[in-house]
């Protein structure tokens, strides 16, 4: 499987892990309710965050070889 391909169906199925929480801070957004979504998906939020590296690595890594 591609790698670009993978990376693209994980980002689908964090965001609908994260649909509930996204809902709630958008429609209000609180710094507590923030906290929680963090605390309750920690793995996802990282994965997001990490989102651009990772992207970047395979990038430069298709152009080099």
């Amino acid at each position: 499987m591609n790698k670009n391909l993978y990376l693209f169906l994980v980002a689908i199925f964090i965001y609908i892990d994260l649909s509930n929480e996204f809902k709630i801070i958008i429609g209000h957004f609180t710094f507590n309710s923030l906290y929680f979504a963090i605390s309750k998906h920690p793995l996802s939020f990282f994965m997001i965050l990490s989102f651009p590296y990772l992207r970047n690595r395979l990038i430069n890594r298709k152009y080099s070889d």
